[in-house]
């Protein structure tokens, strides 16, 4: 009987995984102050990262951090929101997926759109019973794809220094 190796999966060009999800922000959206909470737009980043995770890794990816957020511009009533999500690097069964977030504002239209907010957010794919699994390789297609892979390594590097000088320092 001969025994198979699973190959590495194969791995998919950066444009494979981008999604966007659109919504207008209504009364329900809003904070004390009148403007959409950054609660509601951290979970529109969420799902929009979630579902390029998925797309990219052909099945059940997880949040396992949001490397960053940033809130660039507020948010009203009436804004048709877009969130544009793509995966930026991967490792054996984690993925960088980088979401800018901008707004058409309702009174007007015509305008540009405003970015309001950018993020890095780390999922994980997983099997079935929630075991991580690895995940396919990105393939940056672009310079800016190239640059974003890049910046993604950096990231990385921090967050995992940052834990273990977080774990040196508690170990005394």
């Amino acid at each position: 009987m001969t025994e198979h190796l699973s190959a590495a999966p194969i791995g998919k060009p950066t444009s494979y995984s981008r999604v966007t999800l659109s919504k207008i922000m209504t009364a329900v959206d809003v904070n004390l102050y009148g403007t959409v909470h950054g609660g509601v737009l951290m979970k529109f980043v969420d799902d929009v990262a979630g579902a390029a995770a998925a797309r990219h890794s052909g099945g059940t990816a997880v949040t396992a951090a949001i490397d960053e957020i940033v809130f660039s511009e507020a948010v009203r009533v009436g804004d048709l929101v877009h969130a544009h999500a793509q995966v930026n690097w991967t490792g054996q069964t984690s993925m960088e997926v980088g979401v800018r977030v901008v707004a058409e504002r309702w009174d007007s239209a015509e305008d540009a759109a405003v970015r309001v907010a950018t993020a890095y957010l780390v999922f994980v794919g997983v099997d079935v019973g929630g075991a991580p699994r690895m995940v396919r390789p990105v393939l940056p297609e672009t310079a800016e794809d190239e640059r974003r892979y890049k910046e993604a390594e950096i990231r990385r590097a921090h967050r995992l220094a940052r834990r273990r000088a977080i774990q040196a320092h508690r170990a005394g």
